[in-house]
C-alpha cells in the first residue's frame, strides 16, 4: 500500500460536480491498493498516520500528530499511484489491485481509521474526482508499507 499524505487546512472531493467530502484541518491521503496488500499493510499504515508528527506545536515546530490537533481525514482512492514509468511513454497499472481486492481493502482502511475517533471523509472509489486542497506548510510525505524498515 502507498499513501501520499498533504497536511491542508482544508481539502474536499467532488463527483459530477457534488461535494462528496470536505475537511478542514488535518490530512488528505491518496491511497494505492496493489494486489499483494493485506491486512497488515492497513494496521501498520493507519498507526503510522495517526502518530505522525506533521502538525505544529506552539513553538511552530512539527511535534504534534493528527490526534493531538483532533484533525479530519480526506482518503482518496488512487491507484495510479503503482504506476510503473520504466518503458515507454504510457504508465503501466499491472501493480495495482483490482477492484474485487482494492475495494475490501480500501473500506477496511477506512473503517480502522474511523477507529482514531476524528472525522473522516471520503471520495467514492473507482469514481471520476475532483479534488480541492490547500496544502498547509507545504507538508507532503509519501509512506509505503513495504519499507517499513
Amino acid at each position: 500500500m502507498k499513501v501520499v499524505l498533504q497536511r491542508v487546512s482544508e481539502a474536499f472531493v467532488k463527483i459530477d460536480n457534488t461535494i462528496k467530502g470536505r475537511i478542514n484541518q488535518g490530512i488528505l491521503i491518496l491511497l494505492g491498493i496493489e494486489h499483494e496488500d493485506q491486512d497488515e499493510d492497513i494496521d501498520w499504515l493507519i498507526h503510522k498516520i495517526t502518530h505522525l508528527r506533521i502538525f505544529s506545536d506552539e513553538n511552530g515546530k512539527m511535534n504534534l500528530s493528527i490526534q493531538d490537533v483532533q484533525g479530519e481525514f480526506l482518503v482518496i482512492s488512487q491507484f495510479t499511484l503503482h504506476a510503473s514509468t520504466k518503458k515507454g511513454h504510457r504508465p503501466s497499472y499491472i501493480q495495482a489491485a483490482k477492484p474485487d481486492v482494492a475495494i475490501p481493502l480500501y473500506e477496511k482502511f477506512i473503517q480502522q481509521l474511523k477507529q482514531s475517533g476524528l472525522n473522516v471523509e471520503t471520495g467514492k472509489f473507482g469514481a471520476d474526482m475532483k479534488i480541492g486542497l490547500i496544502n498547509d506548510g507545504p507538508v507532503t510525505i509519501i509512506i509505503d508499507s513495504k519499507n517499513r524498515v
